[in-house]
């Protein structure tokens, strides 16, 4: 499963460093849309929004559903820091790893520290 930082790198990652198959959780979909609303420029918005619906055309999203909703108890329990702001939603999305059995690959692993035990954390790089 590729994190949101992925997701928004993907052009300049090399291709062999990430899963033939991909999916995403429905919480990397959420932070994505809010990207063309974070921009005044007409022309850079629509960009955005054009480079965002490609990209959700060819990749699974997965749901945060109730299985990801208790696995996110041992995920919060496993980081041992409170998780506040945008780390609540990095916490969740690594739920939706883990109730879905499924490696994490991200451009910012130490913001997983901890979770180790709990899912295969892929650090990327461009």
């Amino acid at each position: 499963m590729l994190d949101t930082s992925v997701a928004v790198a993907l052009g300049e990652i090399p291709l062999d460093l990430l899963p033939v198959n991909t999916a995403i959780s429905t919480l990397t979909l959420a932070e994505l849309t809010a990207g063309p609303c974070a921009v005044n420029d007409e022309l850079e918005r629509a960009r955005r929004q054009d480079r965002i619906q490609r990209f959700e055309s060819g990749v699974n999203a997965l749901p945060f559903d109730s299985n990801c909703a208790r696995a996110f108890g041992l995920v919060y329990a496993a980081a041992g820091r409170k998780a506040r702001g945008s780390r609540v939603v990095d916490l969740m999305i690594a739920a939706t790893a883990l109730a879905h059995d499924l490696p994490l690959y991200t451009m910012n692993p130490k913001d997983l520290r901890g979770l180790e035990g709990l899912i295969e954390v892929v650090g990327v790089r461009t």
